[in-house]
């Protein structure tokens, strides 16, 4: 009888939780490379090694890492995300721009006009980016079926309430609708150091 209602109420948490939380993730400093660029950095044809897929579909963490060089220093070890897109993009935290010695643009990921040139190098292989440094702007992935059941739209700035050791709130989080997502609520490694994020944190919406 004991072990029944422990299921009942193992249940009961579990919808509870899907009705009303997404799950965070936390994303570090990133590049996601064009043909053109891969070709340069690693060879003609390269084809990138996938070694983890990530939370939304499609999407991978690769073993090549590359170095990216501001005025003022660099950062190794950046991972490549694939697959290859046609537009070259760095993501950084705020964090990571004053290592580097470069102010970058908070943008949603692809919107990259205007936004500083940066230097990308994989071992004598240098290659400067006329533009594509950005630190990414706080997101949620949702699916179509989600943003019904939240009673949120594509492009809609909200709130959200992060329950990590240090809950806090966090403004100006775009909700980004698509088929081809999968939900969740994305934050840069800044952001998941202030909320006291970990594995398995949860966000609530608030509207």
């Amino acid at each position: 009888m004991s072990q029944t209602l422990n299921q009942m109420i193992d249940s009961i948490v579990k919808a509870l939780k899907e009705r009303l939380f997404v799950e965070v993730e936390a994303s570090g400093r990133h590049i996601h490379l064009s043909r053109k660029d891969i070709d340069f950095l690693f060879g003609d044809g390269y084809q990138l090694t996938p070694v983890k897929d990530l939370s939304q579909p499609g999407q991978y963490a690769c073993a090549e890492r590359v170095t990216i060089t501001g005025p003022k220093g660099s950062l190794k070890n950046v991972v490549v995300l694939g697959p290859e897109r046609k537009s070259s993009q760095v993501e950084v935290s705020l964090t990571d721009t004053l290592a580097l010695g470069i102010k970058a643009p908070i943008r949603q990921s692809g919107d990259i006009k205007g936004s500083p040139q940066i230097v990308v190098s994989n071992g004598d292989k240098q290659l400067t980016l006329s533009e594509g440094l950005i630190v990414a702007k706080r997101h949620m992935h949702m699916t179509p079926e989600d943003a019904v059941k939240f009673n949120v739209s594509d492009g809609e700035v909200i709130k959200v309430k992060v329950f990590g050791t240090r809950p806090l709130i966090f403004d100006d989080l775009v909700v980004r609708v698509s088929k081809d997502f999968k939900t969740y609520i994305h934050i840069d490694y800044d952001e998941a150091n202030a909320c006291g994020f970990t594995k398995g944190t949860l966000g609530m919406i608030i509207k």
